[in-house]
């Protein structure tokens, strides 16, 4: 089902890389009340940090960050704030190596790597059979949430999920980022990435994991690497099993995955998105009845800032999401 978007650019940010920007760059966000960090351990002998918000007996809705991001990020942490106020409590995970401290295993995380939500999804429901559960995944997150939900089909127990802002075709977002203004958000976002495999190679030396260092070694000078195809080639497909980045691309992008959901989801994406084009977008025939589409004019990348006033932004995703959560969570007690 395709929805008529309420959303409206602020008409001081309405080039699509403004809206991209002005969040990442002028907001910050305090820790929420009720703000807790546990370390969970892999079954892999990894582990993986989840920030929780909120205490008591609340609907519990995951949280996952974009490439490069960590649930410090401003959408993650504005959003927990939102929903604590909203009545539900929230698990933000931050991917392998993401929570400030590098993992201790060559693994990484990817656009394609479903098995930390499941593992985190079984832990919660493990705890807490009968709680409500949703889901929440931006950019990158957005494309494991949705990928993850297609593979599992009826056997997840989730009142719902949104995704935003997912590169569903990873192939034509990475083509895209060499294009044009994308190709700064390709050059920062590269630059983390090397930082990230630095510092999981320097952590992995002190912890003394000799045959995962071998294997980040093995991978070679990353410096010349300009492209998220030479990227995804060299250390994405190498690390984790597949062929090659056509391989992983086309295992990994998740729009093949959206008929097969059956949680109710909310996908919101802006047609503007400089890291995407129109044609990643999928059509109402690709997605099962329990998918609503809600694709906005303008809006950026994990952006859709609106608000009358200039330099007094408001971040139309902390409605959204929490409306969206609100709807299905009370909608089975209104059946009754």
């Amino acid at each position: 089902m395709s929805i008529q978007s309420t959303f409206k650019p602020a008409w001081w940010l309405t080039n699509q890389h403004l809206q991209t920007i002005y969040p990442s760059l002028f907001r910050t966000v305090p820790n929420p009340p009720d703000y807790f960090r546990e370390r969970l351990t892999t079954p892999d002998d990894d582990f993986i940090d989840v920030d929780f918000c909120g205490t008591g007996p609340k609907p519990l809705i995951m949280l996952l960050h974009g490439l490069t991001g960590s649930s410090q990020s401003g959408y993650i942490k504005g959003l927990q704030s939102v929903l604590l106020k909203k009545g539900f409590r929230s698990a933000a995970l931050n991917f392998r190596g993401c929570s400030g401290q590098s993992n201790n295993s060559a693994r990484c995380y990817h656009s394609g790597e479903t098995e930390d939500i499941h593992f985190l999804y079984q832990t919660l429901r493990e705890r807490e059979p009968h709680t409500p559960i949703g889901a929440a995944g931006f950019s990158l997150g957005g494309n494991v949430l949705l990928k993850w939900l297609g593979e599992q089909g009826d056997n997840l127990d989730l009142f719902g999920a949104v995704a935003v802002s997912v590169p569903l075709l990873l192939g034509h977002c990475a083509t895209k980022l060499d294009q044009g203004m994308s190709r700064l958000y390709r050059k920062n976002l590269l630059k983390e990435l090397k930082e990230y495999m630095t510092q999981k190679a320097q952590h992995l030396e002190h912890i003394g994991r000799q045959r995962d260092l071998d294997r980040i070694r093995k991978l070679g000078d990353l410096s010349n690497i300009r492209s998220f195809w030479q990227y995804d080639d060299r250390v994405v497909a190498r690390l984790h099993g597949f062929k090659d980045v056509n391989d992983y691309y086309q295992r990994s992008s998740s729009r093949q995955f959206l008929k097969s959901i059956t949680v109710p989801v909310l996908l919101i994406q802006a047609e503007d998105d400089p890291f995407m084009t129109q044609e990643v977008l999928p059509a109402l025939n690709e997605v099962s009845a329990s998918v609503e589409l809600e694709f906005t004019p303008k809006g950026g990348h994990v952006g859709f800032v609106s608000g009358r006033l200039p330099l007094r932004p408001v971040f139309w995703l902390e409605t959204r999401i929490p409306a969206f959560f609100d709807e299905k969570y009370k909608k089975p007690e209104a059946a009754n």
